[in-house]
């Protein structure tokens, strides 16, 4: 069984979920976790974020029922409001640093969020990968590198897959058989609840 975590690097809920993913995989270091980008701001989407008016309070409702923080930084960015998020480009900077590191992928993951929820740097600058690369000791050079070449269609399409329609999701995967975790917001308990049933039936 390995675990699939389906998130979007530009999404406010998938921010507050490090903290349960973290516990999670440290109560399992046995199972294998694959991190897979969703594609919440792509097409006709990717558009100043001044016209998401909803992010705002969005994110009050966030660090009310999670704690998670927004840094100074990314509310500066939210208050100028002419960023454009683009979950294609952030999804190319995973496939980077995951090919960098795979088995870091969900650390890699949770700084990418950190880099804009609390920085705020885009996801879109190879500049921030490059920052990322240096910070866990990768070749940055390569980082960037494949930055600029991936193709995220196929994270798209395993989020499709799984029928992932909301971020993040945290899927556990046996055999042809996936199984929900969380969608959203969940806590430690209640994810823990959910994969000891599954693992008592392997």
């Amino acid at each position: 069984m390995k675990l699939v975590y389906v998130f979007d690097a530009y999404c406010g809920w998938s921010h507050a979920f490090p903290g349960t993913l973290q516990e999670v995989i440290a109560r399992h270091p046995d199972l294998p976790v694959e991190v897979v980008s969703g594609g919440l701001f792509t097409g006709q989407r990717r558009v100043p974020i001044r016209e998401f008016g909803f992010i705002k309070g969005a994110n009050v409702q966030v660090t009310a029922q999670t704690g998670a923080r927004f840094g100074d930084a990314f509310n500066a960015v939210l208050d100028e409001g002419s960023f454009v998020m683009d979950s294609e480009a952030a999804a190319r900077g995973l496939i980077a640093l995951r090919q960098a590191a795979p088995e870091r992928a969900a650390e890699l993951a949770i700084a990418m969020q950190k880099a804009f929820f609390h920085e705020g740097l885009s996801l879109s600058d190879a500049k921030t990968y490059r920052k990322i690369a240096d910070e866990f000791g990768l070749d940055s050079d390569a980082v960037v590198v494949a930055f600029k070449t991936a193709v995220p269609d196929a994270d798209f399409q395993l989020a499709a897959r799984f029928g992932v329609s909301g971020f993040p999701t945290l899927i556990a995967v046996r055999g042809n058989d996936a199984y929900a975790l969380a969608r959203g917001h969940a806590n430690i308990e209640q994810i823990e609840q959910r994969l000891a049933g599954l693992l008592a039936s392997q």
